[in-house]
């Protein structure tokens, strides 16, 4: 079923929360790494769809065989400022459920995100993905991506 089924790409909203954070946790194992999802799921949705948003989200959604709406990925993104291009869109997830992984979700998601950076004016977009993910290395390639091995990444918890 899941091959037929229509999949739809809109704005999160706070319903979404839940099915979001369920792909958080999920991306977490993934990458061999569910101990370091440390924000709670009130923070998240405050960060989100509070008063002050720090953070927007597409996601990828189908009807499942009961007639819900089921939410099998999103594309969150908030906005970076250089000062040499300006404001760009930071994408922080692309995340598709494995059951939908190869099924084209990731790549709608992508090609809708380019066109809201596109209508909101962005000068453009930037994101990370760690050396050992090649099947998302070899899914950024297929856009017209620059991979930039010369910036160190820096972190600071507090």
């Amino acid at each position: 079923m899941q091959n037929t089924q229509q999949i739809t790409i809109r704005e999160a909203r706070p319903e979404d929360g839940k099915a979001m954070m369920a792909l958080v946790r999920e991306l977490a194992l993934y990458e061999k790494s569910p101990e370091s999802v440390t924000v709670s799921d009130e923070h998240f949705m405050e960060s989100g769809f509070g008063a002050n948003p720090v953070w927007w989200a597409l996601v990828a959604s189908v009807v499942n065989e009961e007639g819900e709406e089921q939410v099998i990925g999103f594309a969150l993104y908030y906005i970076r400022y250089s000062t040499w291009k300006g404001q760009r869109l930071y994408l922080e997830d692309i995340i598709v459920t494995e059951a939908w992984r190869g099924r084209k979700v990731g790549a709608q998601l992508m090609d809708r995100l380019i066109d809201t950076a596109k209508a909101k004016g962005f000068s453009g977009m930037m994101w990370q993905v760690l050396d050992w993910n090649e099947p998302a290395i070899r899914f950024y390639r297929k856009y017209k991506t620059h991979f930039d091995n010369e910036w160190i990444n820096v972190s600071m918890e507090l």
